[in-house]
């Protein structure tokens, strides 16, 4: 039972009536690029997800079935002692995700919206945290089967969707002091530096007022929203690897050999002193203007389309799964990364926007065919809606070589 798919339709509904108070209030928590963005990283998360299952070698569960030390029952109680122990794993997996290079490298990306909404929650990042993932092993010693882990791992994730909204201001206070919140998670995602590194929690914040990482949010001191050094970019692939591809770079142009093999294991935001002088970046923990790229009436609707165009096949994907030999799923999963990455480049005006977004209809429409040869209407179906999509991208053009956004 895939507990998140079950759970897609409600996470939509939701943002669905976060959008409707969001613009009978006249608050802006939402920009269009920045949503889709989001949506579009959460989708790629999916995506990858499902690729990496495919490698058969699983740490924890050869953990847990050489090494396990009890054996637990299948009741309530095993899955309520999981849930609570999955959270304190979480919670040092989620601090190392901040506080080293790798492990920011991986989480990043969860953080570079600079607006907060629901759709925040789904911006997943695509690239694990090896260092982090360790923090679970424990788990494993202690006999908690990985179905067991699996479910408290969604029911986890679930639970986080909630507090990615700024409608709600403060729960009652003794929620509050147990539970992350909209308030206390608002502070984590901030780049203000009173409120960088703070409330890690997933769902008990008790973990941050034990280990001294817990912040509040203070009247006085406005949340900004965002990283320090700005993401500027659609590209839902890019975003994955930008930080990465920026501590590969910084290791290869020092000189120190002892900062090309530490630096990944260093501090958050280390560089060796040689490349800092020679490659400086700057940074911000104050308030910049939000990237954003212009989008004309029927360029927003392009997009829109384009959004839900998509994330059938991502759902179809993900019910199908199972179903899929392994090359399947590879073809699968790369003909939607792409049509991810294409919906980039539209957002961005990119002048090759019209040639990707050519071949992102031809790969779906080829890939449709082949999955679904036994329901052969899928496939036409899809060919034809890719049909109509292209003639209607040819339709909103005003320059030859691009797309007009």
């Amino acid at each position: 039972m895939n507990i998140i798919l079950m759970a897609v339709p409600g996470f939509f509904i939701l943002i669905a009536i976060e959008m409707l108070i969001n613009h009978l209030k006249g608050t802006h928590y939402y920009q269009l690029n920045d949503a889709i963005n989001s949506l579009s990283m959460g989708m790629l998360s999916r995506v990858t997800g499902a690729m990496y299952a495919l490698i058969p070698f699983s740490l924890y569960a050869y953990s847990y079935q050489s090494y396990a030390l009890f054996t637990w029952e299948n009741t309530f109680w095993t899955y309520a002692t999981a849930f609570v122990l999955y959270d304190f794993a979480y919670y040092w997996n989620h601090r190392i995700g901040h506080v080293i290079n790798i492990g920011w490298a991986s989480h990043v990306i969860h953080h570079s919206s600079e607006e907060y909404n629901l759709t925040t929650a789904l911006r997943q990042t695509s690239i694990p945290n090896p260092i982090g993932a360790l923090c679970y092993i424990p788990l494993a010693f202690f006999g908690f089967d990985p179905i067991v882990l699996l479910t408290v791992a969604s029911l986890n994730l679930i639970y986080q969707y909630w507090v990615h909204t700024q409608i709600i201001q403060r729960m009652p206070e003794w929620f509050e002091a147990i539970f992350v919140t909209p308030s206390n998670h608002r502070v984590h995602h901030a780049k203000n530096k009173i409120y960088v590194d703070k409330n890690f929690g997933g769902v008990f914040i008790l973990w941050d007022r034990l280990f001294k990482t817990f912040q509040p949010e203070l009247k006085e001191e406005k949340v900004i929203f965002g990283i320090s050094t700005q993401l500027a970019s659609w590209n839902p692939i890019y975003g994955n690897i930008k930080v990465l591809s920026s501590l590969c770079k910084d290791a290869w142009r020092t000189d120190s050999w002892k900062d090309k093999f530490t630096l990944w294991f260093r501090k958050t935001g280390y560089r060796p002193a040689d490349v800092e002088k020679k490659y400086p970046i700057v940074k911000s923990n104050e308030a910049v203007e939000k990237f954003d790229t212009p989008l004309s009436t029927a360029g927003k609707w392009y997009v829109i389309s384009q959004y839900l165009y998509i994330a059938p096949g991502l759902l179809a994907f993900m019910a199908m799964i199972q179903a899929m030999t392994p090359l399947q799923t590879v073809v699968s999963g790369v003909t939607l990364a792409f049509a991810l990455f294409s919906l980039g480049k539209v957002q961005e005006s990119s002048r090759y926007s019209v040639s990707f977004e050519a071949c992102k209809f031809i790969l779906c429409s080829v890939t449709s065919a082949w999955v679904f040869a036994s329901s052969p209407m899928v496939g036409v179906s899809v060919i034809g809606v890719s049909l109509l999509m292209f003639i209607t991208l040819l339709m909103t053009q005003t320059k030859p070589q691009a797309l007009s956004l």
